[in-house]
Formats: C-alpha cells, sequence, structure tokens
C-alpha cells in the first residue's frame, strides 16, 4: 500500500487534473447527467439520518472483537483484536461516499446488487436503503463483524439484505449460481491485483448491459491501480469514472467507443 505522503501526492495530482465536478466540458451526455444528477445531488434522503445515526452509535462502541481478514489488511492495525469504533471509523466508508453510493443505487435502480465487504454494514444499508425491491447480496470475510452487520440490519428494519460469510473466494461461487443477472457490484474488500482482477472477471461473467460496477480504493496501492487499469481496457467496459476513492465502471451498449472521465469529487 501506499504511504501517507504518496497518497497525499496521488490526490493533489488528480485534484489538479481532474474535471471540476460540475460538467463543464463534458461531452457525454450519460456522464453529464450523472454529474448532475447524482454526483451533485444535495438532497438530504429519508434514509440519511437513520444510517448515520447508527454509525455514530458504532463510534461509541467500545467493545473487543477478534477479526479475520483474508485480504491486503488494514492501514491502521496489525492485530486481530480491534474495537468496533476502530473498525466503523477507519473500515466503513464516510458519509461522503456512502451517500453517493445510496444516490447511485436510488438513480439506477438495480433489481439485484453484489457487496464484497460488508464490514459493519454501512456502505450495505446505504445501497439496500435506496432500492427497497432490489435484493443485496453481501460478503463479509470475518465472523464477528458479520454478526455486529447482521443486527445493524435488523435494527434498521432492512429485509432485502441477504449476508454471507466467509472468503470471498468460496462464497462468491455459490451466490452467483443462484442470480440471474447482476445490476450493481461494490468490490470492497481484499484490496490485491490478482483478486480483484478475478472478481471482477466473475463478476461480469453474470453481468448484461447495462450494469454498473463500483470498486473501492482503486489508488491505494500500486496493485490497486494496476487492477483499475486491466479493468478499463477490457473490451466489456465502454465507460469509466475515476472519482479517487473509488472508480466506476459502466457497462452500456450506445457507446461506440471506450470513454474514461477523471472527475473531482
Amino acid at each position: 500500500m501506499y504511504s501517507k505522503r504518496q497518497l497525499l501526492q496521488k490526490y493533489l495530482h488528480y485534484y489538479l487534473t481532474a474535471s471540476n465536478g460540475k460538467g463543464h466540458g463534458i461531452h457525454s451526455p450519460f456522464v453529464f447527467d450523472f454529474i448532475k444528477d447524482v454526483l451533485n445531488d444535495k438532497r438530504n434522503f429519508y434514509a440519511y439520518s437513520q444510517i448515520e445515526n447508527l454509525r455514530e452509535q458504532l463510534l461509541n462502541n467500545k467493545t473487543i472483537i477478534e477479526v479475520e481478514d483474508f485480504g491486503a489488511g488494514s492501514v491502521v492495525s496489525k492485530t486481530k483484536e480491534r474495537s468496533v469504533s476502530d473498525i466503523v471509523k477507519h473500515a466503513a466508508k464516510n458519509k461522503k461516499l456512502a451517500q453517493l453510493l445510496f444516490r447511485i443505487a436510488d438513480y439506477y435502480q438495480p433489481k439485484n446488487m453484489i457487496e464484497l465487504g460488508t464490514s459493519l454494514g454501512i456502505s450495505s444499508a446505504y445501497l439496500a436503503s435506496a432500492s427497497p425491491k432490489a435484493k443485496l447480496f453481501t460478503i463479509e470475510g470475518s465472523s464477528e463483524i458479520a454478526k455486529i452487520a447482521d443486527k445493524n440490519f435488523q435494527s434498521l428494519a432492512l429485509k432485502n439484505i441477504r449476508l454471507e460469510t466467509g472468503n470471498f473466494d468460496n462464497v462468491l461461487p455459490g451466490i452467483l449460481k443462484n442470480i440471474s443477472k447482476i445490476d450493481l457490484a461494490f468490490i470492497d474488500g481484499n484490496h490485491r491485483k490478482e483478486s480483484t482482477v478475478n472478481y471482477f472477471s466473475q463478476l461480469l461473467e453474470h453481468s448484461s448491459t447495462p450494469s454498473i460496477f463500483i470498486f473501492d480504493d482503486i489508488h491505494w496501492s500500486e496493485e490497486m491501480e494496476q487492477a483499475w487499469e486491466i479493468i478499463k481496457k477490457n473490451d466489456r467496459v465502454t465507460l469509466t469514472i475515476d472519482l479517487f476513492f473509488i472508480g466506476l465502471v459502466f457497462l452500456k451498449e450506445d457507446f461506440k467507443a471506450k470513454q474514461h472521465f477523471t472527475i473531482r469529487f
């Protein structure tokens, strides 16, 4: 993984070179609409306060649990024992990004969603709340974290989430057998190049157009940047948007040529 200094340098480069996030100079109608109606939607949606209240409760929870990690590990902790507060502080998507996930799901209304990396369920709750008629299949590697996430879903009365526990490599194939089509996938776990590309390939086999893939931490390490470049070059990928902390991939039939955008967010 990159050091904090390296990440800061990369972020500054991104900020200075990215499109300004207002849609000026964007010639793609699809991307312009995304910026206007999704990225810059300032409405305070109904689910926001409930989920952020849950986040505050978790931030005040000092319970220590044992964490299993099948991925590239934590940036802030090398021990298996961590507090709930520490996990939500460092592993959960922050308010800005989590609410963007909500707006993406709300705007495009996917029917079947997959999330690799449930953590304590903050991002899961945003995705599931945005599209109540959809099904969200989410996988968490750590059984202790999954137990808390499940309780969080119950407290929010979310009935459209199916939570599975275990190594993505073992659990994902079984889920994919029972899904006819994936409309949205959020890949937020195991930040390794080979694993990320492998999960993308598996999910791609069960996706048709239009579909959306969201990759977390695409600039977190050299490996993740390499994985992002491989994904962008895939023949079925027609449009990508780099928001630095996450990367969006759109599969659409009506684009004649690949389009890649870097937009300030």
